[in-house]
């Protein structure tokens, strides 16, 4: 025999059979249901909270909507099933059988809208993917792939791509998303933090100094043979900052190739003027000159405006905000642990 509830009518099987409705993609589905008509999938937020607080007042509150819009809801939601789903009683309302019936079902309709939302936030704050990274040859070298090395271990979701360019223009042209830079970059499209200072030190291989004898004073530099740079005219305007304005002739050897530069230093060829991260890297490599007050570099990270939102650029750029100093603090340390 059929089994009249406030919910409308079903039918037991002499079977054992659930014939309970359900929800599904087409709308609900059960004896007596309206079949595949339009079903709205919002309103099953509003019958769980209602389910859950017993009473409309306390699902409003949950949900932060007014008593009365959601009244109108669970009435819309009772419409499309076309039966009730709560009875009113003293204290609040009481799910009736459909409503105790399609629970399961809307409850997991909840946990896969909760499992879409969590993915669809993953996607939006990934710290996982490439990011591509630019600095000149000399910091590509000697100074980022301990770096690096720590960005892979703190998150082996990233993969680097590492461009090594002295070129001033790979952000602008989209060739690269962050760029360690020992200039501020001026481009308004840029946006650019410093991070540190990178001390510079005049600096020879010990085998020359055994050859010319040691420098005690500034003025000797001049008499000593001294490394240069070709068309870049950095040294020639920082000797003449410090008193001292010579010609590029007085260079007798000159090369804009900043890794071939600390090469040919660290073969003896004469004095030059190095990063001190470098000398980590160039045994036989020592400062000179200790009280010659060279201006330090200053180390900027920039990124181009229209990717500083991205969650992974971001992360990678905080990263090395704060590795890239505290690297620059180990290679001093290990160099006056090596001068001591």
């Amino acid at each position: 025999m059929p089994q009249t509830t406030h919910g409308g009518v079903r039918n037991r099987s002499t079977e054992g059979k659930d014939d309970r409705p359900t929800l599904s993609a087409g709308g609900p589905v059960g004896p007596g249901s309206p079949g595949n008509r339009g079903f709205d999938w919002a309103l099953v937020q509003s019958f769980l909270a209602v389910l859950d607080a017993g009473s409309l007042s306390g699902a409003a509150k949950k949900l932060g909507a007014q008593q009365p819009t959601l009244s109108r809801q669970i009435a819309s939601l009772e419409a499309q099933l076309g039966a009730p789903l709560f009875e009113r009683t003293g204290r609040g309302v009481a799910p009736t059988a459909l409503a105790l019936a399609i629970a399961d079902d809307a409850h997991a309709m909840q946990r896969g809208a909760e499992q879409l939302q969590q993915r669809l936030a993953h996607q939006r704050i990934r710290t996982s993917g490439t990011v591509r990274i630019t600095t000149s040859q000399v910091a590509a070298s000697y100074l980022m792939p301990s770096v690096l090395a720590a960005l892979q271990a703190a998150e082996p979701g990233i993969a680097v791509e590492l461009v090594a360019s002295n070129q001033l223009t790979n952000l602008l042209r989209r060739e690269a998303d962050i760029a360690v830079r020992m200039v501020r970059p001026a481009q308004a499209s840029l946006v650019a933090k410093k991070i540190a200072d990178i001390p510079l030190t005049a600096c020879a291989h010990q085998s020359y100094l055994a050859r010319a004898g040691a420098l005690r004073r500034p003025d000797e530099l001049l008499r000593h043979r001294l490394v240069g740079y070709d068309r870049d005219d950095a040294l020639l305007r920082g000797f003449a900052a410090m008193g001292f304005p010579i010609g590029r002739e007085q260079f007798v050897l000159r090369t804009d190739d900043q890794l071939a530069y600390g090469h040919c230093v660290a073969a003896g060829a004469g004095i030059g003027f190095l990063a001190a991260y470098s000398l980590r890297w160039l045994p036989g490599v020592v400062p000179v000159l200790p009280m010659l007050k060279i201006p330090p570099l200053p180390c900027w990270l920039a990124v181009h405006r229209e990717i500083r939102g991205s969650a992974l650029v971001r992360h990678a750029f905080d990263f090395l905000a704060e590795a890239i100093p505290r690297e620059l603090a180990a290679h001093e340390a290990a160099l006056k642990m090596s001068l001591a």
